[in-house]
């Protein structure tokens, strides 16, 4: 098990790049970016990355809890971060989203927006390096850790990549979508492999899971009954055509969206968390009942199901009323 230790920053600049570096592999980035490509870029390259980021995620937080890899020893290492010191650590699970999310977003994007090649993939190589040196950083992982991350989410994509078009389609068309959307994924976190103590994997992916089923059932809803709300033709990437009206209107809906995110995400959790305590009999401050399945799942599934189907439907719907198309 880790301990906490005391350590001196000698480096503020590596310090604060690399705290940065880490979040962009967790909760915060994900709640903001990927409902961003959503109401600002476009909806194919949103989906897709919703996607790719459910399955590479599920896949590497499975394989963690199968593998039993231990994390760096702290000491010597020198952690950063405690909350994930629980869970095991191969494969990094930041590298994977990293590389996931990046090399996704530039390969659903290079063939409808007009910008270098090379710098796409620059972009992508920085943001995943950036992740995954994190890791090492902050003491979270090993170089094999990250390593076999990354690999496992590029073996992923290239795998998956055939099928992109048709996943996309099915997703779009099958009546069938919203009843698999939830039932699958609510099974997967039903069945999460056991341990023989309390981690976090089950709960960060249920809540990957959950967010990823709200998403898609948003997805099919829009293509059902409304017309798409965001095309390639309201935003192109490139800075030559980022206008000052459109920096505004881009702004707007992403402050809007965010703040109706958020809202639903709190308001959802005290209802969900307030329905299981009446339901199971349980105190609010008691850390164990939560952390049990028959809670921390529907806990967890309900609350980011709500929230993935706020950003993909709710929040268009506030745009248009206040003009923001």
């Amino acid at each position: 098990q880790g301990c906490t230790q005391k350590y001196i920053v000698k480096n503020y600049f590596y310090y604060y790049l690399f705290k940065f570096s880490a979040a962009l592999g967790e909760e915060i980035f994900y709640i903001t970016f990927l409902p961003f490509t959503y109401w600002n870029i476009d909806h194919s390259v949103s989906r897709r990355m919703v996607i790719i980021w459910s399955i590479v995620m599920y896949i590497g937080q499975v394989s963690k809890d199968i593998l039993k890899w231990p994390r760096p020893l702290s000491p010597p290492v020198v952690k950063l971060e405690m909350r994930t010191d629980a869970e095991y650590g191969m494969p990094s699970t930041h590298a994977m989203a990293a590389t996931a999310i990046s090399f996704s977003f530039l390969i659903a994007t290079v063939n409808q927006y007009k910008y270098p090649f090379e710098l796409g993939l620059a972009a992508a190589f920085v943001f995943s390096m950036l992740v995954c040196l994190s890791r090492l950083y902050t003491g979270m992982h090993t170089v094999l850790d990250v390593i076999g991350g990354a690999l496992i989410s590029a073996v992923l994509l290239v795998l998956l990549y055939p099928a992109w078009d048709m996943i996309d389609h099915l997703l779009l068309t099958s009546p069938f979508c919203p009843l698999l959307s939830i039932v699958v994924p609510l099974v997967l976190c039903y069945n999460y492999p056991k341990l023989d103590y309390y981690s976090p994997t089950r709960a960060d992916t249920t809540t990957i899971l959950g967010a990823g089923a709200g998403a898609t059932v948003g997805f099919w809803l829009n293509n059902q009954y409304a017309a798409p709300a965001y095309t390639s033709e309201n935003f192109q990437l490139g800075f030559p055509l980022m206008t000052g009206k459109i920096v505004v209107f881009v702004l707007a809906r992403f402050f809007v969206g965010i703040f109706v995110v958020l809202l639903t995400r709190q308001l959802m959790k005290s209802v969900v968390l307030g329905v299981l305590r009446y339901r199971y009999k349980f105190s609010v401050g008691d850390l164990e009942a939560r952390r049990r399945l028959e809670v921390e799942v529907p806990y967890k599934f309900v609350t980011y199901s709500s929230v993935g189907f706020c950003a993909t439907v709710l929040v268009p719907l506030l745009h248009k009323l206040l003009g923001l198309m």
